[in-house]
Parts: structure tokens; sequence; C-alpha cells
């Protein structure tokens, strides 16, 4: 199965945003995808090392072996002083292109980036990068804690306190379970979350999907402190 094309690497499960998120934290440039499986996976840049390889090749650092149209050694990544870079000095057949441009040597990159090798599709992110932009979920309006009742904060933290250290579950709770949890109806739940996804600008997304988003704007703004998701 070759990567399709479009926005590119999202996240599809619970699991795959904590992983995003850990990521993130760790401050080191990485770089998000998925195999030929559809599996997301993320290389992080060494901090030991300036070069990385990408290719079809099996000994390619970014090694893209399921998509015939990328060359055995198709292009470098350079991080040099906290910057990135992808270089294709003419190595791959069919091209680098970096947000739909192609690459003719060298090319800084900015985090948020959309890199195409061949017909696979990968994400740069530079947590360290002076001007940060947030590209998985775009945070377009920021909401702060004044913004939210107590209830839509108490709905909040139960929604996003599984993904604190948690890698193993595989969606977000169920309205039934966050009923449950804080003692409200399922219907004051879903009032609660129609308020919080319009507050938080979340797109018309399968539901799942949609809880993803929530979640990660929460997390990202700051309005939810590891200490509140801590506290049971």
């Amino acid at each position: 199965m070759v990567q399709p094309l479009g926005n590119g690497p999202t996240p599809n499960t619970a699991a795959e945003l904590q992983d995003l998120i850990r990521a993130e934290r760790d401050g080191v440039p990485f770089f998000v995808y998925r195999d030929g499986d559809g599996i997301q996976r993320i290389l992080r840049f060494p901090r030991d090392r300036g070069e990385l390889t990408i290719g079809r090749s099996p000994v390619a650092d970014l090694s893209i072996g399921w998509d015939p149209s990328v060359s055995a050694l198709h292009a470098e990544l350079e991080q040099r002083a906290g910057e990135l870079a992808v270089i294709d000095d003419g190595l791959s057949r069919n091209g680098t292109f970096v947000n739909g441009e192609r690459v003719y040597g060298r090319r800084r990159l900015q985090d948020g980036d959309m890199l195409r090798f061949g017909n696979t599709v990968v994400l740069a992110r530079n947590p360290t990068s002076a001007k940060p932009r947030t590209t998985m979920v775009a945070i377009e309006h920021v909401v702060v804690a004044a913004d939210l009742s107590e209830q839509q904060r108490r709905v909040l933290i139960a929604l996003c306190r599984p993904f604190r250290n948690d890698p193993a579950f595989e969606s977000p709770p169920t309205n039934q379970q966050l009923a449950a949890q804080l003692y409200l109806s399922v219907p004051a739940i879903k009032l609660h979350l129609r308020a919080l996804f319009e507050k938080f600008q979340i797109p018309d997304l399968p539901q799942n999907k949609k809880r993803l988003a929530l979640v990660r704007k929460a997390l990202q703004s700051g309005v939810i402190t590891d200490r509140e998701l801590a506290v049971d």
C-alpha cells in the first residue's frame, strides 16, 4: 500500500496521538509518516548525528521500501544548529517535494512542512524551532481557562486524562464512560462536548477523530495542566 497523497499523516487512533504528543515533548526534531501497511511511524533525529538518509534501500535511515517510485538513495535530511534541511542533489529520479514544490539542491525546513518522496508523504516536526507551527491539528483560536465553564472543564479533563501516560488504549472515553465518571447524564455530556467542539473550533469529523482533535488542541493549548490530568 502506498502512502496516500493529501494532507499527510494524521493520527487515526488515541495511541497514535499519544505517540505524537510524546515525540513533541521530547524536544528533538522528528518525522511522521505511514509505512506500507498504513501504520504510523515516527523517526526522531538523533542528537548526535547531523544527517539522515532517505530511500528505498533497507539501510536508509528512513527506509521507504514499499514505494517503487522512491530511489534507493533518494535524499538526505540535515540538522544544523537546531535547523532542519532536506537535500536532493539529483539523487532521486522522481524528485523531492516540500509543500508541493520540487527541491533542487538544499532546502531549509520549517516546523510542519510536508515532504513528499515518490508517493510517500512525511511530516517534518521541529519542536525547538523558533517559530513552531501546529500542523497535525491547526489551532486557529487559542482557548484559555476562562473560556470554559466548570462543567466543561471537568468533561475536558476526563476526556484528556487517558492520554497522560498510557499509550495502550484505542479510543477516547465514550459519552457513557464520561457520564459515569462525572456523575452526569449522557445528554449533559453531549451538550458539554458540543460546546467544547465549538470553542476549540473542531471541524466536522467522524466522532472518534473529532474527540482526538479536541484532546490534541486542549493539550497543546495548555488549558489543561499535567497536574489536573494526574488527579483522578
